[in-house]
């Protein structure tokens, strides 16, 4: 990158470097650092990976020469500057893939993570026939939505807070993790309560309030791509995430707006490989909105983890026929067991288990 642009890069975003630790640095070396960018005016974020620590600085510039030569150190390896716009998320600031642990489920590593259930809680029933069937089919984690936003002011909005209890009662009974959408910050506390992920939303991922709420948060956010959403804007929606301090972010391509009429959405595969070059975060998938119609969610679930997708979130209704909210793509509980076998078979072709 020339001169001139890196900086107007530095000037627009600020000076980034991040400081990578040697292999065999102790807790009380990587201390040592976080003091010195302290003291050279900069603001210090741990990323703490299996193997390294990366302590990653941020401030206005100042003292850079001083932060550079920090490299002499014995326990330190490198330091460089980050010149992307999203920083935090980068590849350049983090080789390592993020892992991210809900209650024992690993998100991101070389198992697949399947999250599945209804699109809206409707009632204890249907949420717990839907639940049993999803964990005895494979599913780790259930999905079910409390609050939904949805395109029409007469339409289903949800249980809410009575939503959430069911939730919560159904996770207790089967032992599955929770993922639930937050709709604006007023409900982040009362969400927070419940559940064990937070889901933005493709309508809500530049709320930027609202992202910088979740953020102060420590539970793992599951952040949708927005309808008509870059790449890099959503690396940038999770950027802001990251900068308040919570590093647990879970990524969910969902379909796209296009011209095309066909499906609900167009579902951007190539949005996967493409995020996972760049950024470290899991990558997932919703191949449910992806399409809209229950029929091709099969196709496009094999399709996702043959992308290299860390898993899938899957729409699954007892009786979708019944169902309140997007019963034209909830599979129901046999066909959801039948793509879990397939997907074993996929997973395995592509070196993960499910």
């Amino acid at each position: 990158m020339d001169t001139r642009r890196e900086r107007m890069i530095t000037t627009k975003w600020g000076e980034f470097m991040i400081i990578v630790m040697q292999e065999k640095a102790t807790p009380q070396d990587v201390e040592d650092v976080v003091n010195r960018v302290k003291k050279f005016g900069y603001t210090p974020k741990l990323m703490e990976g299996e193997f390294r620590t990366v302590i990653a600085a941020l401030g206005d510039g100042r003292d850079k020469a001083q932060l550079q030569a920090l490299e002499s150190l014995h326990h330190v390896e490198s330091v460089m500057p980050i010149l992307k716009p999203y920083k935090l998320c980068s590849r350049e600031v983090r080789r390592e893939n993020t892992v991210i642990d809900v209650n024992g489920v690993k998100i991101g590593g070389n198992t697949l993570v399947v999250m599945a259930g209804p699109c809206s809680v409707e009632g204890l029933d249907q949420l717990m026939q839907t639940a049993k069937a999803c964990k005895a089919a494979g599913a780790q984690i259930l999905r079910g939505g409390a609050f939904k936003p949805r395109t029409s002011p007469y339409s289903f909005q949800g249980m809410e807070e009575e939503g959430l209890k069911l939730l919560r009662t159904v996770s207790d009974e089967t032992g599955m993790p929770i993922v639930t959408e937050v709709m604006n910050p007023r409900e982040v506390d009362l969400v927070h309560q419940y559940t064990d992920i937070m889901q933005i939303g493709a309508r809500n991922v530049q709320n930027f309030s609202l992202l910088k709420e979740v953020g102060r948060l420590t539970k793992p956010i599951l952040l949708k791509r927005g309808l008509s959403t870059t790449i890099e804007e959503w690396l940038m929606s999770a950027e802001y995430i990251l900068s308040e301090g919570n590093n647990k972010v879970i990524l969910c391509e969902r379909g796209i707006r296009t011209f095309e009429k066909a499906t609900r959405n167009t579902l951007d595969l190539s949005a996967v490989p493409v995020a996972k070059d760049l950024t470290h975060l899991p990558v997932i998938v919703d191949p449910s909105h992806g399409v809209g119609y229950w029929q091709w969610v099969a196709s496009m679930s094999k399709a996702a983890v043959a992308a290299g997708a860390d898993g899938l979130m899957i729409e699954v209704h007892w009786k979708p026929e019944e169902a309140f909210s997007d019963g034209p793509q909830s599979l129901k509980p046999e066909k959801f067991a039948a793509l879990m076998v397939e997907l074993k078979k996929v997973a395995a072709a592509v070196g993960r288990e499910l």
